[in-house]
């Protein structure tokens, strides 16, 4: 038995193909996930930018946000059965998911909230455990006190489309979310912002409210353009959690005057480096997947493409890369 995938092209880096890849065998704690849908991320585009510039030897599987069936398990799995329906964002050193069978350490997986579809659940695992992270790991806004106010730049993204309801539900801070756009605007305030600005003038924008500071800034957005803005905005003892990488160095003076901090939130961490805490991730999921089947947390699916097929894969890195999309695309097949 083989495998169907889309992979990124040896002979061809800037395009997809269609291969075959023999039948992997769950081993200690993997899953063997049969996939019904995955999600495209920024981090695929930039992955396959990589690729594009590195060149490869053999075809790369990218993905790395899935929903499907458990079809077997591990011989270190006790918390999973074949029949399961799961939902996972995966881990970057490993063969992705933009293929029919895929294997996944159980210990980042959950159960899939019931009231989700495939589609609507593979939308969002990457996305959720790079906002709950980044919120209640680093910046800690659990703990701090109503009058706080955090700023998430990039509000109607995929991260931000569920930064803003968690921060919403799990802290009593005003939410402040960016949105160049009036139908953007109005995504953001559907999830719980208590106020959106744009980006475009930060500084200028906050000041129209009388809002001179900030007590927390989450960046999902162009940290090297907005870096300036958020040096200037956050308050004394804040803290800054940035989820993009940097082109160029940044200026670190205005922070160390301040006593900010700056924190770093990439979700593959865990995975990457089979962290004693690699489990928490999982726990993670299921604890949003209770909260989206009591309603309290919303898909962030906006377009669902159909069939694991080049052109579908391609579509949708083409939808990423237009940098406009409120909330997430899926490939469902």
């Amino acid at each position: 038995m083989s495998v169907n995938a889309i992979a990124v092209n040896p002979k061809n880096p800037a395009r997809f193909i269609a291969v075959e890849l023999p039948q992997p065998v769950a081993q200690d704690y993997d899953l063997l996930v049969e996939v019904k849908a995955v999600s495209v991320n920024p981090v695929d585009t930039k992955v396959h930018k990589g690729v594009q510039k590195s060149g490869l030897d053999a075809p790369k599987v990218l993905g790395w946000d899935a929903s499907g069936i458990v079809k077997s398990v591990g011989s270190a799995v006790k918390n999973f059965k074949a029949g399961d329906e799961v939902w996972y964002a995966g881990d970057i050193t490993r063969s992705g998911s933009n293929a029919t069978e895929q294997l996944i350490d159980s210990r980042i997986v959950s159960v899939k909230p019931q009231s989700l579809n495939w589609a609507q659940a593979a939308a969002m695992p990457l996305t959720t455990l790079t906002a709950w992270e980044a919120l209640f790991e680093h910046l800690n806004i659990q703990d701090a006190a109503a009058d706080k106010t955090l700023l998430i730049i990039g509000g109607a993204g995929g991260v931000g489309s569920l930064a803003i309801p968690f921060a919403s539900l799990r802290s009593k801070v005003k939410v402040i979310a960016t949105a160049s756009r009036p139908e953007s605007a109005q995504w953001c305030l559907d999830r719980g912002a208590d106020l959106t600005v744009n980006y475009k003038d930060l500084k200028g924008e906050l000041a129209k409210h009388d809002i001179r500071q900030v007590d927390f800034i989450l960046c999902l957005n162009d940290t090297d353009g907005h870096w300036e803005a958020i040096a200037d905005l956050i308050a004394p003892m804040g803290h800054i959690c940035t989820i993009v990488e940097n082109e160029h160095p940044l200026d670190m003076n205005k922070l160390k005057l301040k006593s900010a901090a700056l924190h770093w939130e990439l979700m593959y961490t865990r995975s990457m480096f089979t962290t004693p805490d690699i489990a928490e991730q999982g726990k993670i999921l299921k604890q949003v997947a209770a909260l989206v089947d009591e309603g309290k947390v919303q898909t962030t699916l906006s377009e669902t493409l159909h069939g694991l097929t080049v052109e579908s894969i391609e579509a949708a890195h083409a939808r990423v890369l237009d940098g406009h999309m409120q909330g997430k695309v899926v490939v469902a097949f």
